[in-house]
């Protein structure tokens, strides 16, 4: 049984940062890449970052700004938020298709997702 448990979200004024974490369980997230998307109200959900092993992958979006990584372990997953702008507003969810490459197109139809984690950048 895969879980994922987003935490981390907050209230932060432009050009602030931001830790979000990703606790998974489960045996079979353990090799799987982690991917961290974000959806604005009124917006498709965004994929922003992904995580599997020592390759990780950035949106445009966030590149430069945005860094993903895991404990040792593997089972969390943070992604560090600088420079936060208003247009980063949005609930960050993480999710894994069990697949193990972040060159891989993520599998919708077998996702695992977390409930979110609601990130709001305003003064």
């Amino acid at each position: 049984q895969v879980q994922l448990v987003e935490s981390g979200g907050a209230l932060v004024q432009p050009g602030g940062s931001l830790r979000l974490s990703c606790v998974a369980s489960g045996r079979a997230v353990l090799r799987a890449a982690i991917r961290w998307f974000r959806q604005a109200p009124g917006r498709q959900r965004e994929e922003i970052s992904c995580v599997s092993g020592h390759d990780t992958t950035y949106a445009d979006s966030v590149k430069g700004r945005f860094t993903i990584s895991q404990d040792r372990v593997g089972y969390t997953t943070y992604l560090q938020m600088t420079s936060l702008e208003p247009e980063d507003t949005a609930t960050y969810y993480c999710a894994t298709d069990l697949e193990l490459l972040c060159k891989e197109d993520f599998d919708f139809g077998v996702g695992y997702w977390g409930e979110g984690t609601l990130v709001i950048v305003s003064s």
